[in-house]
């Protein structure tokens, strides 16, 4: 939620434009014998049945019209934003540095008033839930096929037009999709993807699209394949005019060669041009001894001449005319046999810029100087890039939980790859919110985000350490919460931010983060407990939050999620051996545990108690029932700690969410309460941030405040937050439910499936998706300690997902009574071992007896002698 701020929605529709022209399964229907969706308040037993099915893959097809919205970002983490398409084009190419608001900014028509009565909706507003973007092509990047059996020969684009049927595999970070024509001898499958590697953010981080096509003869006779590449040169896409000239060259290494393509002055001087936000240069490549290489493909319709090669090493043009470079490989197949062909496209746009923050330049640059050195490094290595990668799919997706779960939860990290997020040269990561919108990678909202930490942990590591405990940090320990674009702290992204660091702490290999680190933590929790002005344990001093205003009072969620944070920091303590601060956070944590459960809780949930002087003057939840009321219990579980708040009051919270905010159909409440933005429409399901079971008149204190329109709007980072948290207390069936529901509003029959949209296009707190999968596995990581655990959510006895350490990654599987750990990539280091278990007779490691306690329905296995697993390695227990 930014700086500038809106009026919002005052009257919901309960229809827009084409809604929904194909109609889909929704949370509490089935389908009637008209096929409209009659919905109930809950969903029927086949529903509820169908969430916890392994179910298979999330596949979008054509004939569905299920293809036109879909834009899978492929172009490396930080590195700008190239879609994949669901016809396999890419598309959108926000690489340049224009730091624009929205993937597409614009403003769209909408049957409800905004922004002072008008009837238009901003980016940053929802403008792509509304009217998802579609078809932006900046520049001419295309593949074909030229086919050839017989006395036959054909030319195919790839793309939605020119096949009868294309499906498109929703397989973060690795896209399938297979080109389908039956009256055809082959079977054409591509697959796309940019490197992606847990663990490793460089190799994870580079500007590159990898599009490997296989083509299977399913014919009798042999068939010659030639796929076509090629790519438009737009550099300086915005700079170059007639004064400059566009260059395509032949390079080549080692089995590849490609077009590399610049942009320069016709004359004057060249140094002041690189210096433009959009100066770069792209390369194509194909991989082989046989490339067929041209530095101007012709114009027109694609003929056999443009399957060929050409002789010029080097072309040039007048910027302003069209020079396209084009790549192709010929292969001839027998029956039954099947080729692999892969294609890469880089680009380098190193003049990344903001004003006023430290450091610019892409982080790219210190390693790359241009888009050939890119490619170079990413042919040198391709069969690791792109085998480690492989791997990480097959690892994820080789789960027993649902398909359509794995893809939900994860694919939000996808957001890496986006203009939302960024590294500058220095190393730094910097993040808006959603694309564009506001700035400073905010506390308030970034530390809902549970994928990054768990997934490239060194991020957030650095962003702790440079930005929150460094540049932000204030001499009494507040944290800035947008670094240098703010003068203020906010009170849940202090306290977030606290959390973060201890999960940051369990995500590293030893305790030098922490020790490193230690002073300046100390002085962010106490900033924290100072904030708690009568003593009580239950902060409440006014402050800004993360719905943009300041309450005043004592907030059931604000002050549990400091009691959370500072139990994290009392535990930091224990292992710093500052017994004097850990005694402190005790005393605060044990106070306020007991006042929030005694005062904050009214018999059903958990609730705003207001300031003494001022009221209910102020803006704040009050009685209502507020979505994050339980938050820090929540966090609590996310870093593997005891409970912050008693169990039964927290289910009964949880209880109460689930009975009066969730909505199997948003439209009759956001019709009843306008003013929110359009992030969940009529006929779609979520949970609504706040509502008001006891009818008040006016439950949030004041009449009028731009910031109500929060209070009846779905988000979804927060609904993701809520279903990890229901997961952990064994509330599967909701939490599933509420997960689904997010994940059918992103249908891709209806928008984006990559693009959870909050403040502007991929926003980040979404990413708390990944917090379900947390829960879900039971997963609880203790790196300088050598401590892992499990106790899978559902499937107990038949249970395999993976799991991400600070230094490794690899499956968990649960058996019966059999467990094992298979590590795929990198080391990781093994001194504890817990596991779900009741009634334990007897622990096997390796079919040898090892020393175990067990306590409260769990068994422990302290190892005597530290056990270090490598890739490829694996660990079997027996516990009976």
């Amino acid at each position: 939620m930014g700086i500038e701020r809106r009026k919002f929605l005052r009257n919901i529709g309960l229809t827009m434009a084409g809604t929904l022209a194909v109609r889909l399964p929704v949370v509490g229907s089935t389908l009637a014998a008209s096929g409209r969706l009659p919905l109930t308040r809950q969903p029927d037993a086949a529903w509820i049945a169908s969430l916890y099915e392994r179910g298979t893959v999330t596949t979008y097809l054509k004939s569905k019209n299920e293809l036109q919205y879909i834009g899978m970002p492929v172009g490396g983490i930080m590195c700008g934003t190239v879609y994949l398409g669901g016809d396999g084009r890419l598309w959108l190419w926000d690489i340049f540095n224009k730091n624009q608001e929205g993937i597409e900014p614009k403003v769209v028509a909408y049957n409800a008033d905004v922004l002072d009565g008008g009837k238009k909706v901003r980016s940053r507003d929802g403008a792509c839930y509304i009217e998802p973007s579609k078809n932006i092509r900046p520049l001419d990047q295309g593949f074909a096929l030229q086919l050839s059996w017989g006395q036959q020969t054909i030319i195919r684009r790839f793309d939605e037009a020119s096949w009868p049927e294309i499906s498109f595999e929703a397989t973060y970070p690795i896209a399938t999709i297979r080109y389908i024509d039956p009256a055809l001898p082959v079977s054409i499958t591509l697959e796309a993807f940019s490197p992606f590697i847990p663990l490793n953010e460089d190799d994870s981080g580079l500007p590159v699209t990898i599009l490997s096509y296989q083509v299977h003869n399913t014919g009798k006779v042999p068939v010659t394949a030639t796929i076509l590449g090629w790519l438009e040169n737009k550099t300086a896409l915005y700079s170059a005019g007639e004064a400059h000239e566009r260059v395509n060259t032949v390079v080549k290494g080692k089995n590849w060669q490609g077009v590399y393509e610049i942009v320069h002055p016709l004359s004057g001087n060249d140094s002041d041009f690189r210096q433009q936000y959009d100066y770069g240069s792209f390369c194509i490549a194909a991989s082989g001894n046989n490339v067929m290489v041209n530095t101007a493909l012709p114009a027109g319709e694609l003929t056999k001449a443009h399957f060929t090669g050409a002789a010029a090493k080097q072309t040039m043009r007048n910027a302003m005319e069209k020079l396209t470079g084009s790549v192709a490989t010929r292969y001839t197949i027998l029956p039954g046999k099947t080729i692999r062909t892969d294609f890469t496209i880089s680009w380098h746009a190193p003049n990344l810029r903001f004003k006023g923050i430290q450091g610019e330049g892409r982080y790219y640059v210190n390693k790359f100087g241009d888009a050939g050195a890119v490619m170079a490094y990413v042919q040198e290595n391709y069969v690791r890039l792109t085998q480690q990668s492989r791997l990480w799919k097959a690892t994820w997706y080789d789960a027993s939980l649902p398909w359509w779960f794995m893809e939900r939860t994860f694919l939000n990290i996808s957001t890496l790859a986006t203009t939302t997020a960024h590294r500058f040269r220095s190393g730094r990561f910097y993040a808006w919110e959603g694309v564009g919108a506001c700035e400073g990678t905010c506390t308030h909202v970034w530390q809902y985000a549970q994928a990054v930490g768990r997934v490239f942990p060194a991020l957030e590591r650095d962003t702790r350490q440079r930005v929150d405990l460094g540049i932000a940090q204030q001499p009494d320990g507040g944290i800035l919460f947008r670094g240098e674009a703010e003068k203020r702290p906010a009170i849940d992204g202090q306290a977030g931010t606290v959390l973060r660091i201890y999960r940051e702490h369990q995500m590293s290999k030893d305790n030098t983060f922490l020790q490193q680190n230690w002073a300046n933590i100390k002085k962010a929790t106490l900033f924290l407990i100072h904030q708690d002005r009568n003593g009580d344990g239950m902060e409440d001093t006014p402050m800004e939050n993360t719905l943009d205003a300041v309450w005043y009072g004592e907030i059931a969620w604000i002050v549990g999620l400091c009691i959370a944070a500072v139990k994290a920091a009392g535990l930091m303590a224990a292992e710093v051996n500052d017994t004097a601060f850990e005694a402190i956070c005790n005393d605060y944590t044990e106070k306020g545990k007991r006042n929030m459960e005694t005062q904050l809780f009214n018999g059903e949930y958990f609730i705003h108690q207001p300031d003494k002087v001022k009221g209910r003057s102020v803006i704040g939840s009050y009685n209502t029932c507020h979505i994050d009321q339980v938050y820090g219990q929540s966090w609590a579980f996310q870093v593997g700690m005891d409970r912050v708040i008693d169990r039964e009051k927290t289910l009964s919270a949880l209880k109460a969410l689930y009975k009066y905010n969730f909505k199997a159909d948003v439209g009759p409440y956001i019709a009843a309460h306008p003013g929110g933005r359009p992030y969940a429409l009529a006929g779609e399901a979520g949970m609504i941030l706040n509502t008001n079971p006891h009818n008040e008149e006016f439950p949030f204190g004041v009449k009028d405040a731009w910031q109500l329109g929060y209070f009846n709007e779905c988000m979804t980072g927060f609904e993701h937050q809520v279903a990890s948290h229901m997961m952990a207390e064994g509330m599967t069936e909701e939490a599933l439910t509420l997960t689904r529901a997010v994940h059918d509003r992103y249908h891709a029959a209806k928008r984006n499936p990559f693009n959870e949209i909050e403040c502007s296009d991929h926003y980040a707190r979404a990413m708390a998706s990944y917090g379900t999968f947390i829960t879900a596995s039971g997963f609880r990581y203790h790196g300088p300690k050598g401590y892992i655990a499990f106790a899978p959510a559902m499937n107990k006895e038949n249970f395999k997902a993976p799991f991400v350490t600070a230094e490794g990654w690899g499956t968990y599987t649960q058996q019966g009574s059999k467990h094992s750990l298979a590590l795929k990539y990198g080391r990781l280091l093994l001194k504890t071992l817990c596991f779900e278990r009741s009634g334990v007779k007897q622990v096997l490691i390796e079919n040898k007896p090892v020393v175990f306690t067990e306590k409260n329905g769990a068994v422990t296995i302290q190892l005597a002698t530290p056990l270090h697993l490598l890739a490829g390695q694996h660990l079997h227990l027996t516990i009976v």
